[in-house]
């Protein structure tokens, strides 16, 4: 029997009992709208920089300036930064992936095949810049939310799509095989 041709790219069923790869779905980050502050932090301490150095009163050196422009920046924009980039989501075919952390990375994650409920909450913010948060819970751990990330309608249609397949493919696989022809007898010699 051959397989059927994909469409939209789809990857093809695996045959039954035959194992099937895990393949990245998608990959983000939270909403970036959260740098929003630490952008307008960047663009006042430069024009307070620019302003203020060699002008300074008398008891203050332009070294000073920097130190303190420098200080704010590592505190406002780049650990603000830092945090948002060290925080990744990943869906994969088999399951979603939470990671975050700079130096010491934590990890959780929750399998399709397991099933959970999916619940979608979108403020008012968020339903102007197309985020939300998707709440996991499948009743035995502790709900994982994918909080602010972008485009929620894809990204919820993505899982429903794969805790379906997940669920079709264990289904498929916990059936036992139809019996196969019989082995060919050898020629009487």
């Amino acid at each position: 029997m051959t397989q059927p041709t994909s469409y939209g790219g789809r990857p093809l069923t695996p045959a039954p009992g035959a194992p099937t790869p895990e393949l990245l779905v998608a990959r983000f980050r939270g909403h970036a709208r959260r740098l929003t502050w630490s952008a307008i932090v960047m663009v006042a301490v430069a024009g307070a920089c620019g302003y203020f150095y060699g002008n300074l009163p008398a008891p203050f050196e332009d070294w000073m300036l920097l130190a303190a422009a420098g200080g704010v920046v590592l505190v406002l924009v780049l650990l603000p930064f830092l945090a948002w980039w060290a925080h990744v989501y990943t869906i994969t075919t088999r399951r979603v992936l939470e990671r975050r952390g700079i130096l010491a990375a934590r990890r959780r994650e929750l399998m399709h095949v397991r099933g959970y409920r999916l619940q979608v909450r979108r403020g008012i913010l968020q339903r102007l810049w197309g985020a939300g948060t998707i709440t996991l819970s499948n009743g035995v751990d502790e709900p994982l939310r994918l909080a602010n990330i972008p485009s929620v309608e894809l990204v919820h249609e993505a899982l429903v799509d794969q805790v379906e397949v997940n669920q079709i493919l264990a289904h498929r696989d916990a059936q036992p095989l139809p019996p196969g022809p019989p082995p060919p007898v050898p020629p009487a010699r």
